[in-house]
């Protein structure tokens, strides 16, 4: 069980209850965020096979990383919303909770009548947040919204289809992550909202509203063009500018290069002995530009130096500079930079079953905006007993709920 007052009665979300109803990411994540601020977050699962993620790779010892990494510091129930009672259950959540959030598709949450109608007739004031792929409406409300299909449809991955007109698949899941913080966002501002007008609201949020409302700058070229402009020339930064792009050293291994400003190009060209490429007349607009004719020059001049030098050595000599030239790391190198443990990004909490388990720390930590450490993500149905206590159900109640399936420990 959370301790909710622990090290917790000073923070932004202290008092708030949010009836968690998500699975896989978006909704996940953006629970946590809201744990982290010191919500009293509920997940409510369907008994016997939990949150999807449960069951994702890879493993520490039994549980799945990716579901520990999005389901820390809250309670778990495991609920079948599909019977009357546990119907019933649902209503006396939505009765003494602030926010809801809910992944279902489209439609779902209607036919088991626990919609934002139904949430709203128990609790007015209920702030009742829906994250899908596009939306409760539109052509698109019924498609599965998965990450990679709405990140090609938003453009971010069309954005230099002449050189490769079949892009790799993204390392990141933008479109997941974009509709979790416009989540968080969203559920924030209402409640702030709540705070005068004592209204309750309905976040119909998408994945793909929210990532296309994030490509303000892949799109610049269209919105010219909407505007009745050529769009070009591009703010480049998608590949065709060799001062922002990516290179490989002597040993093989990948580096960024990020030479944007006309300080920055000329400190690099001075260390490297190519004075002959800073040019005065380069002005603010040359930044994100492809540079053309200049380019072949600059990046010829780049990949010299970076083929004839081994990684860790063209580090350490950009380091000294401080110019801005990094490693592409893999994971394991990621976490083993000295940054993170000088930021103290990562820290350790004590699992019951897992041992000592790392995690990221929020970056609101150094304001003193979240939890002091973590609770384990909790097993499935592991609170089920202390949070139906919480909803005024008897023992003998709570029997028979367990008895008949409608929920599970």
């Amino acid at each position: 069980m959370i301790d909710s007052a622990k090290n917790n009665a000073h923070l932004p979300l202290a008092g708030i209850k949010v009836a968690d109803f998500s699975r896989l990411l978006p909704g996940p994540w953006c629970a946590q965020l809201l744990a982290d601020f010191g919500a009293d977050v509920i997940k409510i699962e369907q008994p016997g096979v939990g949150d999807y993620a449960r069951h994702n790779p890879p493993n520490y010892k039994d549980s799945s990383v990716y579901f520990n990494s999005v389901n820390t510091n809250k309670r778990a129930i495991a609920l079948d919303l599909a019977s009357e009672e546990g119907r019933e259950v649902a209503y006396r959540l939505f009765k003494t909770s602030d926010v809801v959030l809910e992944s279902f598709r489209p439609g779902v949450t209607g036919k088991l009548k626990i919609d934002y109608a139904a949430a709203k007739a128990v609790n007015p004031s209920l702030v009742y947040c829906s994250i899908s792929g596009y939306g409760q409406d539109g052509p698109l409300a019924r498609v599965p919204g998965h990450d990679l299909v709405i990140q090609s449809m938003t453009g971010l991955m069309g954005m230099n289809l002449e050189g490769d007109p079949v892009p790799a698949v993204p390392g990141f899941q933008s479109a997941d992550y974009a509709a979790a913080a416009m989540a968080a966002i969203g559920v924030l501002a209402a409640l702030t909202r709540r705070k005068d007008s004592g209204e309750g609201c309905y976040l119909d949020l998408s994945m793909f509203d929210s990532l296309m409302y994030m490509c303000n700058i892949v799109l610049t070229g269209g919105m010219s063009r909407l505007a009745g402009g050529t769009g070009l020339p591009m703010l480049e930064a998608f590949g065709a500018n060799p001062r922002y792009n990516t290179y490989r050293c002597k040993d093989g291994k990948p580096v960024a290069v990020s030479l944007l400003e006309a300080h920055n190009w000329a400190q690099f060209c001075e260390v490297i002995g190519r004075q002959d490429l800073i040019f005065e007349d380069e002005g603010l607009e040359d930044r994100h530009s492809d540079h053309g004719e200049r380019a072949g020059l600059f990046r010829e001049a780049i990949e010299e130096y970076c083929h004839t030098h081994d990684r860790a050595d063209l580090l350490a000599v950009m380091e000294e500079h401080q110019i801005p030239i990094s490693a592409i790391n893999a994971p394991d190198e990621a976490l083993a930079e000295p940054v993170v443990a000088a930021r103290g990004t990562i820290e350790y909490y004590d699992h019951p079953t897992e041992g000592r388990l790392p995690h990221l720390v929020s970056p609101f930590a150094r304001a003193g905006l979240t939890r002091d450490g973590r609770t384990a993500a909790p097993g499935l149905g592991a609170d089920t007993d202390d949070v139906l206590a919480d909803l005024g159900y008897s023992d003998d109640e709570r029997d028979t709920l367990k008895k008949t399936g409608v929920v599970t420990p």
